[in-house]
Order: structure tokens, then sequence, then C-alpha cells
């Protein structure tokens, strides 16, 4: 490989928000979604050359970081869009509460399906919107989908937005065509505007396309709001960088009110990384797959093989693990495994009762360490 995947770097005092708080702790930290791996290379590369300009003043987007971006959504996905569409951000979290702030007003329904991602469920209650969660059926124990029949008996005429994952975080879905075909429509007949948080769309594992849910027609591509970055995809979350795509002048008109004087701008070092991952880090990020795909693997086998009253579903995309631990009768899962050495994310926060998410973004031998640890909690119950 060309790049090094495999090496182990230290994350002690630098402020991590993942290994901060276990600096002074035997405690192996595997629950916010960022990974152990250095940045692309070229990433990096871009982003020496902007400290060396050393002028970091007020930034905006450069044409050739707009072209870039034009150009990765008709390559890698077929999807044309318009650079005017873009709306530039420095988070994907800020993306997702200016939309609830966008779409309807006070007092107007948010829906969403659930385990998901924790800001789904914050955003709506902080721009004073009701939230309308409604659970994923996992099919045959083994596949998560929309529960249409629920979906329709919880729909109200208040209800605005849905707010999609796709790929999901925590589940690791890959939704697919007819799926999202069919939530579209459900949102055109009923009014309701469908945000799209595509951020993990290339991180998809298996042989399994990334169909833009804007992309799927002109009516659908009218009605919604989709988010992305390349923080997940490069390791570059803390360079604030993301952007909406919104082909609804109307839409993107409510957007752009919404975030006036409150939203900040993105600075010189996210450009600066957006443009060069999206650019030159196709080669990093096509090894990046190789390797998380080979560490999904093995977290698969291991929960199976070694781990007695846990459960996993297929891990189709993203670099997360939804965990299962019901069965092993926990008060309190996520306690009971950092007391063993390991700190995971609490499912309850995802509107997940009796599961953790656990991150395999790391390399192989921290992973390794990990599920031993995990597997030590296991053992203690018996």
């Amino acid at each position: 490989m060309t790049y090094d995947f495999d090496r182990v770097i230290d994350r002690s005092n630098t402020g991590s928000e993942k290994w901060g708080p276990f600096e002074d702790q035997d405690i192996l930290p595997m629950p916010v979604a960022d990974m152990d791996f250095s940045a692309p290379p070229e990433v990096i590369e871009a982003l020496r050359r902007r400290v060396e300009h050393a002028v970091f003043g007020y930034a905006q987007p450069t044409q050739g970081l707009v072209d870039t971006v034009v150009g990765m959504c008709r390559a890698r996905y077929g999807w044309t869009i318009e650079p005017e569409w873009i709306v530039w951000l420095p988070g994907l979290v800020s993306g997702i509460n200016v939309t609830c702030r966008a779409v309807g007003n006070p007092g107007d329904a948010v829906m969403t399906a659930v385990p998901v991602y924790p800001p789904f469920l914050t955003a709506p209650r902080n721009m004073k919107r009701e939230l309308v969660s409604v659970p994923l059926r996992c099919e045959g124990g083994s596949r998560w989908t929309f529960d249409w029949e629920e979906l329709e008996r919880r729909w109200t005429s208040a209800t605005r937005l849905f707010l999609l994952c796709q790929p999901h975080n925590p589940v690791g879905r890959v939704f697919d065509r007819a799926e999202i075909e069919r939530l579209a429509a459900f949102c055109l007949e009923r009014n309701i505007v469908l945000c799209s948080d595509e951020i993990h769309c290339d991180l998809i594992l298996d042989a399994i396309p990334h169909i833009p849910t804007a992309a799927l027609s002109p009516e659908i591509a009218a009605n919604t709001i989709t988010l992305m970055a390349p923080s997940k995809t490069f390791n570059l979350p803390g360079l604030g960088c993301a952007f909406a795509i919104i082909p609804s002048p109307k839409l993107r008109a409510a957007f752009h009110q919404a975030k006036a004087g409150i939203v900040p701008q993105v600075g010189v070092f996210g450009y600066a990384g957006c443009e060069a991952a999206y650019a030159r880090g196709e080669p990093w990020r096509q090894e990046l797959i190789h390797y998380l795909r080979a560490n999904r693997d093995y977290v698969t086998s291991f929960v199976r093989d070694e781990l007695p009253g846990v459960h996993t579903t297929p891990i189709e995309a993203t670099y997360l693990a939804w965990l299962d631990v019901r069965d092993l009768g926990l008060k309190d899962p996520v306690n009971h495994f950092k007391e063993h050495g390991i700190a995971l994310s609490d499912g309850r926060f995802f509107d997940g009762e009796g599961f953790v998410r656990l991150n395999f973004g790391c390399p192989r031998q921290t992973l390794q360490a990990g599920l031993r640890r995990l597997k030590a909690g296991v053992q203690a119950l018996s």
C-alpha cells in the first residue's frame, strides 16, 4: 500500500475530543466519529503551502474549489450540479440546524428515522420544532429499513421536514434506489422538504453505488437539501468545511436567511483542505476503503465468534459498528465496558436503547486491542 494506515499516531495532549478525556486512564476511546489515521499527504501539503503564505484573513471559496466540487459530483455520482447551488458551511451539524430553522416555523414538526446521528434529534428542538421519531425496522434481524406503515401513521399536517441519513449512521445501511425513491415520493406527496445528510457517501465499503437523493429526478431535486463534506472521508473534521447543495432558489434563499449573522464563514484551511481532498485525494480514499473493509470484516467475525450475547447487522458503509448488547442485560453498557478499558458511544443518544456504537476507523492493532477489552467485558458477565 502507498499509504500507511497501520501507523499508530499518539493523539494525547492534542486537544482531541476523542482521546483527551481518557489521557490519564487505561481506556481505549472508540466513540467519537473521527478516525485515527493521518490525513492524506496531498491535504497536508496543501495546508503547508497555505501556512507558508502566512496571511490568514477572511476567506471565500475559489473558483478552483467550486469547479472541483462540481466536477467531483459529476465524475463520482453522475450528478450534474450548478455552482450557485452550493452553500458553504463550517460543519455539517450547522447545516442540519440551519435546515431546521429554514424550513417551516416554530411549532412545526420534523420527522426522522431512528436510531440516528444525535444532532438529528437535537436540531429540531434547538429550532423550536417538534421532533417526530419513527423507528427503523430490522427485517429478519439483519437489514434495517424504513417502517412505511409507521411513517404514514406518525405523519401529520404539521410535518414540514424529513431528516435523512444516507448512508446511515449508526446502522451502516446504504438505502437502495427503491427505498429512497419511495421516501422522496412520501415527502413530495405531503409537501415535506427532504434533507439528505450524505456525509458518509464516500465511505461505502461494499460494491454499492451512492445515488444522491437529489439526483433521482428534477422534481425530487427541487424538494431536497443535500449536505456533504470531506470531513468523514478524509478525516478532516477539525478543518471545519462542509456544504449544502440546494437546487431550489426558494429553499436556497430560506437557507441563506436562516444562517445569516449566526453561522460563521469557513476558514482558509477548511477551503484549502476541501479542494485538495477532492482534487487529489482519491488514491488515498481507495486505499482507506480497502483498509476499512478489512477492519469491518474483522469486527463482524469477532462479534460473531467471540462475543456471545452481542449482535450486529451487515455494515455496508461508514467506519461505525452498531452493536446490539440487549441480550447482555446491562443497565448501563457504556460504563460497564469502560470499566474493562474501552469507551463506546451510548445508543441512548441515538434513540437506540440497549445498543452501543464502536468506531473501527483506526489501525488494526488498536482495533484488536479494543475488541479484546470488549470481550473481557462480556466474559465478566458469565
